[in-house]
């Protein structure tokens, strides 16, 4: 089984939607990436850096779920990482209420020897130049380096971002982002312009709408289960890129066709992360659960039509 080496942020927020409130509660990319990718077994390392405020019970946690932390950088006299946002209504937007950087404002990554071999690695949300340094650590091409990014990257440091597509094989994007990184409208022509710019392989999230995932003229559409209800939208997109990444690591098949398969094992564990709080679904989350809904994405999807 192939190891997955994960570098995101490991992090507070306080969210605010139209189902209540909550503190301080654990959040970050890394944390739910590993979360998800920690449904597969899969050998899972997270770089990331946390103050010495983070509470070692989140590590512990992790710990126990077979997430290697030994790349989590604990600066002791330094305070962790800190978002909070307020969801409209529609919950598909939110208002950033405070960003406070802390030890992310220094953060240089350090991959522990152990991952320095990972075959998959996800590059999480963070600085372009963050990305290149974590990919020059390695000790060879990993078989499929996976990014995601933000128009803020866009905005800020394109440059850098178009040095590092030219690098990974994958890239996680939403709708909005696919089309300011391409300049086009149409998603089709926008994965053919991210195409070029050095990614095998585009996914564009939609959100509670699905994703899809382009290749070399081929199309996949995967949709998102429709819910009841939708506590939390944070780190959705995280846990289906862990999701993603920790059923590419553990079937070791970076085919389009077996990317079609993680796609479907991404959107399914997002579902469930929408459900709770922060990372508290992703938590207390069974294998038979996730089998389960496994085979309404399957009632969901599959159908006979005759074609005349």
């Amino acid at each position: 089984m192939s190891k997955l080496l994960a570098v995101g942020t490991v992090a507070f927020d306080a969210i605010e939607t139209p189902f209540g409130k909550t503190d301080k509660i654990l959040g970050g990319s890394g944390t739910f990436v590993g979360l998800a990718a920690s449904q597969f077994g899969v050998d899972t390392g997270i770089v990331s850096v946390v103050g010495g405020d983070f509470p070692k019970e989140y590590l512990e946690m992790m710990n126990a779920k077979g997430i290697n932390t030994d790349g989590v950088e604990i600066v002791e006299d330094g305070k962790t990482f800190f978002w909070s946002g307020r969801y409209h209504n529609d919950m598909n937007s939110r208002d950033t209420l405070v960003t406070e950087l802390n030890v992310l404002a220094d953060f240089t990554p350090v991959v522990p020897e152990e991952y320095k071999n990972a075959s998959i690695v996800m590059l999480g949300n963070l600085h372009p130049m963050t990305q290149i340094s974590v990919l020059d650590q390695m000790n060879e091409k990993p078989k499929l380096a996976i990014l995601d990014t933000m128009n803020f990257w866009m905005d800020s440091a394109l440059e850098d971002l178009h040095t590092v597509l030219k690098r990974i094989d994958v890239i996680t994007i939403n709708d909005e982002e696919a089309r300011q990184l391409s300049g086009e409208y149409s998603l089709v022509n926008a994965a053919k312009k991210i195409h070029e710019m050095g990614p095998k392989y585009v996914v564009i999230k939609k959100g509670e709408h699905g994703a899809l995932l382009f290749n070399e003229g081929k199309m996949f559409f995967a949709p998102a289960l429709p819910l009841a209800e939708v506590f939390d939208p944070t780190g959705a997109g995280d846990t289906f890129a862990g999701g993603f990444a920790g059923y590419l690591a553990k079937t070791e098949d970076v085919s389009f066709e077996n990317l079609k398969s993680a796609i479907i094992y991404g959107s399914n564990l997002a579902s469930f992360c929408v459900e709770k709080f922060g990372t508290q679904r992703m938590e207390s989350l069974g294998l038979g659960e996730v089998q389960q809904r496994l085979e309404a994405f399957k009632e969901l999807t599959q159908f006979d039509i005759k074609l005349s």
